[in-house]
């Protein structure tokens, strides 16, 4: 079942497919929210706000939207590279061009390491089939 994010203004209501968000980037208090089809749409609303908004409508869907540093929530089911030296993170939807973001170190680090995670769990419940 898809599940979606309802963000409402005073003036609008935005319904997307938690699955068709790639990313969302704060700019102070705006937040930038930009969907896999290249739509974007800009936010007076900061991306705390966001984050408990997905919290409360999607709580099963949470675990693939995930924050990043102070600055960004991505969908780490669209995750091609992570550099930790460089401190970039390429996102890439297929048909489209990958979209570089910027990170810091730390958060990066606990991105890998958590995919990592990820994959060894994925691997362990295959080899025990």
């Amino acid at each position: 079942m898809d599940r979606y994010l309802i963000i409402k203004t005073r003036d609008e209501l935005l319904r997307m497919r938690i699955s068709n968000i790639l990313y969302l980037e704060a700019d102070r208090n705006y937040t930038k929210l930009l969907l896999t089809e290249g739509i974007q749409f800009t936010f007076a609303i900061n991306i705390g706000k966001i984050e408990r908004m997905l919290d409360t409508q999607a709580s099963d869907s949470g675990s693939q939207l995930v924050r990043v540093g102070k600055s960004y929530i991505i969908n780490k089911n669209y995750i091609l590279q992570i550099n930790l030296p460089k401190q970039k993170l390429l996102l890439l939807v297929p048909g489209s061009k990958p979209r570089e973001l910027i990170v810091p170190r730390e958060p990066l680090k606990a991105l890998k390491e958590s995919l990592e995670q990820d994959a060894l769990i994925t691997a362990k419940s295959k080899d025990s089939r």
